[in-house]
């Protein structure tokens, strides 16, 4: 257990920011969800759109941290590329 006060606060802000990380990944991963049965379904346009809310949910994930921006970058290309097979 931390031991200085420093320590102490620091490690309730990492505990706070846990929760927002895990919310933002939760919501990332079930918008990849979807994302992905609509491309199994072979639906075009609900694909495209649901496309955007994925790419948006991975900037915000990057911009906060959350998941580095290389990371980010490559999980939109490879969805974008099985988005425009379709």
């Amino acid at each position: 257990m931390a031991i200085t006060r420093s320590a102490k606060k620091a490690y309730r802000a990492s505990l706070r920011k846990r929760i927002f990380n895990l919310k933002r990944k939760e919501g990332i991963s079930k918008a990849v969800k979807s994302l992905k049965k609509l491309i199994i379904a072979g639906d075009k346009k609900g694909a495209e759109q649901k496309m955007r809310e994925v790419q948006k949910a991975f900037d915000k994930a990057a911009k906060a941290h959350t998941l580095n921006k290389n990371t980010a970058a490559r999980k939109k290309s490879r969805l974008s590329k099985l988005v425009k097979k379709l």
